[in-house]
Formats: structure tokens, sequence, C-alpha cells
């Protein structure tokens, strides 16, 4: 016995508005043309947040339902499911913990962020995730020991006392 009834959610979902959606880094993939590229990725995301339907953002961008849950279940998707969960309001989503693997994902493919205008998908935009690259360089300083970082001060270096005053 099948039940009639839509799902409470729904409702709540269909009617928020989605004015911005997050930058996400796109889930790591081999290369293939029929397969979830980084652009792909990010139109099903953006049309996700216009159609509130995934199965229906899914075959817009030419890939299936089910294609679309199988690559949020991919190792390094962490970000794709939180813009994904942005766009559908799942409450009480913990953030992902950022590995250094992650920050690395994210420089060399940089982010991709969908654009809304008026509650319709217009495109994506890519750009470099320079956030990324100075979060990694702060967690490579606090690996380095205190007594091998030689850029705290330049060799010949001397710290001149100021006559007080």
């Amino acid at each position: 016995m099948s039940d009639s009834r839509p799902d409470p959610r729904s409702a709540a979902v269909q009617s928020r508005r989605i004015s911005r959606i997050p930058a996400f880094t796109p889930v790591p993939l081999r290369p293939r043309p029929d397969g979830w590229s980084p652009v792909r990725q990010a139109e099903f995301i953006g049309l996700l947040a216009q159609t509130r339907c995934v199965k229906k953002a899914a075959s817009l961008v030419g890939m299936s339902r089910e294609s679309a849950y199988r690559l949020r279940r991919k190792p390094g998707a962490e970000e794709f499911v939180a813009a994904w969960d942005a766009i559908l309001g799942v409450p009480g989503t913990p953030r992902a913990k950022v590995t250094l693997e992650t920050l690395f994902q994210r420089i060399r493919q940089g982010s991709y962020r969908p654009i809304l205008r008026g509650g319709r998908y217009v495109g994506t935009i890519q750009k470099p995730d320079n956030s990324a690259l100075l979060a990694l360089l702060g967690r490579l300083d606090r690996l380095l020991p205190p007594e091998q970082d030689r850029g705290a001060e330049p060799e010949g270096y001397r710290k001149q006392k100021r006559p007080s005053v």
C-alpha cells in the first residue's frame, strides 16, 4: 500500500527562496565525456536550486537521479554534498573536516559557484580557491618546528632596542 500524502518537507523546500548557492569543489572523478564533469556538477547544483527536484535537475544535465546519489556518496564529495544540502535545507548537517588532501584538491580544481538570477539558474563561475591555498600555507607553517623556521627572521637580522623616551 503506497502513501499518497506528499513529503511534509517538500512544501517548505519548494517555497524556500535561494539567493546564493555556496561555492564548492567538484567531486574528483576521472574524465569521461558522458560522466559527471566539474561543469556538469555545477550545472546540476544550479538546476537543483532552480527546480528543487533531484530527478529533474539530473535529467536536465543528461544524467540520472541514481547517478546523482552515487556521486553524492563518492569520497571527496563533502563540499558537493554541503552545497546540495544547503539548497534543500537539510537541518543540522555537520561541516566536514577539511584535510590536507581536501585542500590540495581545492587548490588544483578551484571552486565552482552556480549563479541564480530571479530564482533561475543562469550559469557557473569557476575561480581559483585562494582561501584554500592560504589555509594550506598556514597548516604547513604550523607543521614546521620553530627552530627550523627560516622565514621567521632573515639571516643577519638583529633586533635593535629602541631608546626609551
